[in-house]
């Protein structure tokens, strides 16, 4: 004989299977809400394969190896692209977004620092360059492998992270091997380019894209021969024709006077006083001729993003500012190059690119 309930034992179980309805379906929408909130950022299968590339090829990374991506939130679907294929190769992987930079070469936070410099290694997609700040060069004291993207778009990294990188470091140590032992460089054009840079003793930087040995430092996309000119000795005229950090593609050129080592007058039109207004806050050291540049990236195109930029084949390009980075004894919170189109390129007399064509 079946046991009498009572109608409040049925309330009681009635209501314990309301709450247990409620609660999923209030599980099911907080899930649903989850997933919305950490759903992965679309990442295509272009930019897939060139992360990859960046991460394996480029970096050379290995199982365990703590990587730590830094990015902010323009950069962000590289930023994570980046951390995706470097958790494929189990690396463990880190994943940082700071607010981004104001300038190029202001500092990263205090506590990103010490996670760079805590790093195997560390690759830094963001608005603004981190290459040339104290936080990158410690963590590369330290030994970390660190690649800096800054500016980079996906489009950018998807043609540019194609290239044969072996083939650009070959022209690349070449250069180097020119540049190494020379002791001054004239740069001309026929735009109005005429400038000496003396750089006797002063070595070299190649950037090849190929980052494989403890603390080596590269952008990428890569391609370019670099060095810092002898502080207080360069002199002449650039006319950047190309594109200005900062300022992008230039429509009118922008005429620089070149004296002791200082930018010292900018003549032009709009773009002339943008740049000046952009290195007039760090006084005297932002004028510095600080780096003296060649482009030997057989994809890279003129876009207006001077990482790209800087990296075209038949170009150069001089920079005013930091040049801590590159062997040279300036440190300040700016790095802005200016590109010089089709130039003339004789080091010690001999002639090495005529009217943007390498005659080596």
């Amino acid at each position: 004989m079946a046991k009498k309930v009572s109608k409040k034992t049925v309330k009681k179980a009635a209501s314990k299977i309301v709450k247990k309805s409620v609660s999923k379906a209030a599980k099911k929408t907080v899930d649903k809400k989850v997933k919305v909130v950490t759903s992965k950022i679309p990442i295509s299968k272009p930019l897939q394969n060139a992360s990859m590339i960046a991460i394996k090829d480029c970096m050379g990374v290995k199982e365990n190896e703590q990587v730590t991506i830094i990015t902010d939130e323009n950069k962000r679907n590289i930023g994570f692209a980046l951390w995706e294929a470097a958790k494929k190769l189990n690396a463990e992987a880190i994943l940082v977004e700071i607010k981004p930079r104001s300038t190029n070469g202001e500092e990263p936070p205090p506590a990103v620092a010490q996670i760079m410099a805590a790093s195997d290694v560390v690759l830094c997609p963001t608005t603004k360059s981190l290459t040339h700040t104290n936080a990158r060069r410690e963590a590369c004291a330290k030994g970390a492998r660190i690649a800096t993207l800054p500016g980079i778009t996906e489009e950018m990294m998807v043609r540019c992270l194609n290239a044969d990188y072996n083939r650009i470091a070959e022209l690349t140590m070449k250069l180097k091997s020119i540049f190494d032992p020379a002791k001054i460089i004239r740069v001309t054009s026929k735009k109005g380019t005429d400038i000496t840079l003396p750089k006797e003793g002063r070595l070299a930087k190649p950037d090849t894209g190929i980052v494989t040995k403890k603390g080596e430092m590269s952008n990428l996309p890569a391609g370019e021969a670099f060095l810092a000119p002898l502080e207080g000795m360069s002199n002449g005229v650039i006319v950047i024709d190309g594109a200005m950090a900062g300022i992008g593609l230039v429509k009118k050129e922008i005429k620089v006077i070149v004296k002791d080592g200082y930018a010292v007058e900018f003549i032009g039109g709009e773009e002339a006083k943008a740049l000046e207004k952009l290195i007039e806050p760090h006084g005297l050291h932002g004028r510095n001729i600080a780096e003296f540049g060649i482009g030997t990236n057989y994809k890279a195109k003129l876009t207006g993003k001077i990482l790209e930029d800087e990296k075209v084949m038949g170009t150069i390009h001089i920079a005013f500012g930091d040049n801590k980075s590159m062997g040279g004894v300036v440190s300040v919170p700016s790095h802005l190059d200016g590109l010089i189109k089709n130039p003339t390129v004789e080091v010690d007399g001999v002639v090495i690119m005529k009217d943007g064509k390498f005659t080596i």
